[in-house]
């Protein structure tokens, strides 16, 4: 029978994602250092680019500026972590660090979901309704919906984190690489009712983003087959938005479906591969768009 903490400050999660020997130890932590430090470098690149260029200060490149920086959050809240578990051989956790590391990640996650849906938004605006384009998309209405965006996520975050805290705990196994929100649920010992709708609906939400933004690109794809400048502007802006979609989606559902309903002992090594895949979007979104975009190319020559 497992036993209850009687406090949160006793509790000391053991993670077991990481599988690394002695021998290649150091290969690995010069590689994923190697990895987070480009991450932020071609974020803060395309970042600055975008506001050192007033050709740049559009909309579009407003909302990317604003996804090249929540994916600096996004790995930031794993890089440095799993840096240090390997580099001094540590597999434990504290239970506000997990929270933290919670936090940081699923904000990341909401946050990015709702900028690809608000940038869908923005190229159906641009393509589908061309001469309307400035009317709607005002500077003061490309800040607020970038302010809700956070601000939304955070709300997002908060109530997921308020109602994990409130749960006694049983166990402090993690089978991951990092915290995650159901692999501490998991581990209560009272019922956790509460925590799945909560998880069920955000999951919803986040589905019907999914579905406004495929949506929105079925209208975009029709509007761009009338003119060869429609359908060259459909590749070079909205091409790279629909891989950094599908990339995000299908890695964060298979993480989602294996979490709740996968196996702990098989397919370690698929199974990590996949849990990160979604954290290195941050790395792949300034590369997709710089390759892409004709006019950041030329700003960052």
């Amino acid at each position: 029978m497992t036993s209850q903490f009687n406090s949160s400050q006793e509790i000391v999660f053991v993670l077991h994602g990481l599988n690394v020997t002695q021998e290649n130890r150091h290969i690995n932590f010069v590689f994923i250092l190697i990895l987070y430090l480009f991450t932020i470098f071609v974020n803060l690149i395309l970042i600055f680019t975008i506001f050192l260029e007033n050709m740049l200060q559009t909309p579009m490149y407003l909302f990317l500026c604003n996804l090249c920086f929540n994916g600096i959050i996004g790995a930031s809240s794993f890089y440095p972590k799993i840096l240090y578990d390997i580099l001094f051989d540590s597999h434990v956790i504290t239970y506000i660090g997990c929270l933290t590391q919670i936090l940081v990640i699923y904000f990341y996650v909401y946050c990015e979901f709702t900028h690809l849906t608000v940038m869908a938004y923005d190229r159906y605006v641009a393509i589908c309704k061309p001469l309307h384009y400035q009317c709607i998309m005002t500077i003061r209405k490309v800040w607020t919906l970038i302010l809700l965006t956070w601000l939304f996520s955070l709300l997002e975050v908060t109530i997921g984190i308020v109602l994990t805290v409130r749960l006694p705990l049983c166990g402090v196994d993690i089978d991951k690489l990092y915290c995650s929100n159901w692999a501490v649920v998991k581990l209560s010992c009272i019922d956790t009712t509460l925590n799945n709708i909560n998880g069920f609906i955000f999951t919803s939400y986040q589905f019907l983003q999914t579905i406004f933004i495929l949506v929105s690109y079925v209208n975009i794809i029709k509007a761009s087959l009338r003119s060869q400048a429609g359908r060259k502007k459909f590749m070079q802006t909205c091409l790279p938005h629909l891989i950094t979609l599908i990339n995000f989606s299908i890695s964060l559902l298979f993480d989602l479906m294996y979490a709740r309903y996968g196996s702990n002992t098989s397919l370690l090594a698929l199974r990590n591969i996949m849990a990160v895949e979604f954290l290195v979007v941050p790395l792949l979104n300034p590369i997709i768009y710089g390759m892409n975009l004709s006019q950041i190319q030329n700003r960052m020559m």
